[in-house]
């Protein structure tokens, strides 16, 4: 039986990202392209009640095939879940979310919409894989003349090895970052998430503060600053390919026995 993949971004429906994703992982299955209908990068895997929901339907001619694909008036976890409870007849076997412009690495990851809506598939019980691709800061939010080979390859590697092989316990999904100047033949590495705040935030505002303001951001990093297993080191540095795996399970890996233990030493007229 064929398998079944759900693909969707935080760019949105017009995406040059998104359609070489579906290019390259159509040669694995049926794709079912569900994402927003507008740009809603930085979103996370936010639910916001502002979202109309709203699912437009049409057809757009990728590389010479017509492909029917929805478009939905949220953020990226929501048009996730609009595939799943409304659009796919089937539960999917993959879900996909990329190919998003931009790295999403360091302690970030949580803002990214990409990542979010992985996230959210991993969430509902199905295999996930966020894919992005390192760009110039000026190409974030736009649809630059950018070359997504390299990336679509990886993509529907990692995609083919999560069909066919299970991830272990506690890996819910993979995060791949593509550096630019990577090829198909590009090395990759597992990497753990850099616990590095690699986007500085700053205030973007002309006048006072009743005139319009937005929080952007720059990337400052050094290579001492992050550990050579992480994310970060392995795009930004040994310019390879980063394969990070996820967990839905935010608890920190410590003993919770000693921790709680240290804390009811620390405050013992607070013991419960």
């Amino acid at each position: 039986m064929r398998k079944q993949i759900l693909l969707t971004n935080d760019d949105g429906i017009q995406s040059p990202g998104l359609w070489a994703a579906a290019a390259a992982l159509s040669k694995l299955g049926f794709v079912t392209v569900v994402a927003p209908r507008e740009q809603a990068s930085g979103t996370g895997r936010s639910s916001p009640a502002s979202s109309d929901g709203r699912i437009e339907v049409s057809t757009l001619q990728i590389n010479q095939q017509d492909w029917q694909v929805y478009a939905v008036g949220g953020t990226p976890a929501q048009a996730v879940l609009h595939a799943l409870l409304e659009i796919m007849p089937v539960k999917p076997d993959l879900v996909v979310s990329g190919i998003n412009y931009g790295e999403n690495v360091g302690t970030g990851v949580t803002v990214s919409g990409t990542v979010g809506a992985a996230l959210e598939g991993a969430a509902m019980g199905i295999p996930a894989l966020a894919v992005s691709l390192e760009v110039d800061p000026e190409h974030w939010y736009s649809y630059g003349d950018i070359e997504f080979t390299a990336a679509a390859h990886f993509t529907q590697y990692f995609a083919r090895l999560i069909l066919e092989t299970p991830l272990p316990d506690d890996v819910d999904l993979l995060k791949v970052e593509v550096p630019a100047t990577a090829t198909p033949e590009t090395p990759w590495r597992i990497t753990r998430q850099a616990n590095h705040r690699y986007f500085i935030p700053h205030v973007v505002r002309h006048g006072s503060w009743e005139d319009k303001g937005r929080i952007s951001a720059r990337i400052v990093v050094r290579p001492e600053e992050v550990s050579p297993d992480s994310d970060v080191y392995a795009v930004r540095y040994q310019k390879i390919v980063s394969v990070t795996p996820l967990s839905l399970d935010m608890t920190s890996r410590v003993s919770l026995p000693d921790l709680e233990q240290q804390f009811r030493t620390a405050l013992p007229a607070q013991q419960a």
